[in-house]
């Protein structure tokens, strides 16, 4: 346990929780979530998150409020707006899963008289309750970075596990799969090939497209590709290399939408990636396919996940674009990903 001091155990009425930016990382704070409700189940909880990550706090966290952090907020002026829009709200305290200091600026800003979280970004000076961040606690999974975090500021102990399936609805579920995959019979094998924070966490899309047609094939399953806007380019590059009919969402389904259609897949495939660990959360047999990140921190949540990832020297470097020959992953082949693929799928 990190020692720091202790968040008042009662009296604190509305609590404002700062989610984290990325997708994936807000589903990896949700046991955090759900200490900071445990530890004050009559509070008003309410979330400051941008657009999407929002909509995983949305479905998926006990909070009583999402509170937008639009995108005209993002410049200095936006911030004091944002600021005063908080201040009105006049929370007891602020507990800040998002480690920059920008979201302690907004919180002192916002007069909030408690604020929380760890002392990263040189913000220490700006919280009422600063947790040291210790070496160990750079070498732990991610859900335990936050969990460990909440728990030093006297939170509950809360189960670390995260099934994302128990809040989706199957009949939801249905109604978007008839949306996208009217008439569809065949079981649905999802695959992201994209990632946002930059190339070096990006298999080669001829792989996919390779992966893809055998898949298919050996499964009788229909292929679907998902991903955001920014990742419309990869996935249409995955289809052009692809000699089955592969259906691209891409850039057209939402996040919500996306997440009803991983619940109701057979198989997920891809990098590490948001909707990797949503498909992870939602305990769909997945195979995550890692270079230049650390598993160890950052593998997909889940009882059904195989990793394949090479060891090489270089790995994890954490950089967005390769600086040498990009060997941990064109050392991974179709073969590797597809023997993957079918352990996952006897296992489960």
């Amino acid at each position: 346990m990190i020692e720091t001091n202790k968040l008042p155990p009662a009296g604190l009425r509305k609590i404002l929780i700062r989610g984290t930016n990325w997708i994936g990382d807000a589903v990896m704070t949700l046991p955090a979530v759900n200490s900071i409700r445990a530890a004050y189940p009559g509070a008003h909880l309410a979330i400051l998150a941008k657009s999407p990550v929002a909509d995983i706090y949305g479905m998926f966290s006990p909070v009583d409020e999402i509170i937008p952090y639009d995108t005209k907020f993002d410049n200095p002026l936006g911030v004091l707006r944002l600021a005063h829009r908080l201040r009105v709200k006049k929370f007891d305290a602020a507990i800040l899963l998002q480690n920059a200091i920008e979201a302690a600026i907004i919180a002192r800003a916002a007069g909030i008289p408690i604020r929380a979280g760890y002392n990263s970004d040189g913000r220490g000076f700006l919280l009422t309750h600063a947790v040291r961040r210790t070496e160990n606690i750079f070498k732990v999974h991610q859900i335990n970075y936050y969990l460990e975090m909440v728990k030093a500021l006297g939170c509950r102990d809360v189960d670390s596990a995260i099934h994302l399936e128990a809040y989706v609805s199957p009949a939801t579920a249905r109604e978007v799969m008839q949306q996208y995959l009217p008439g569809n019979t065949r079981s649905i094998i999802g695959i992201a090939p994209g990632a946002t924070y930059g190339p070096a966490k990006k298999w080669l899309a001829d792989r996919f497209a390779a992966v893809a047609d055998r898949l298919s094939a050996d499964l009788n399953a229909q292929v679907v590709l998902f991903g955001g806007k920014m990742d419309r380019e990869t996935a249409g590059e995955v289809c052009r290399q692809a000699h089955s009919n592969i259906i691209n969402l891409a850039g057209k389904s939402t996040l919500v939408e996306s997440i009803y259609l991983i619940s109701q897949c057979r198989l997920f495939i891809s990098n590490d990636s948001g909707l990797m660990h949503v498909a992870g959360a939602l305990n769909i047999p997945t195979v995550a396919i890692f270079g230049s990140t650390n598993p160890v921190t950052t593998s997909p949540a889940g009882e059904k996940t195989v990793l394949v990832r090479k060891e090489v020297e270089c790995s994890p470097c954490l950089k967005k674009t390769c600086p040498t020959d990009f060997r941990c992953m064109t050392m991974i082949t179709v073969d590797d990903v597809v023997a993957a693929a079918n352990t996952v799928l006897k296992r489960n």
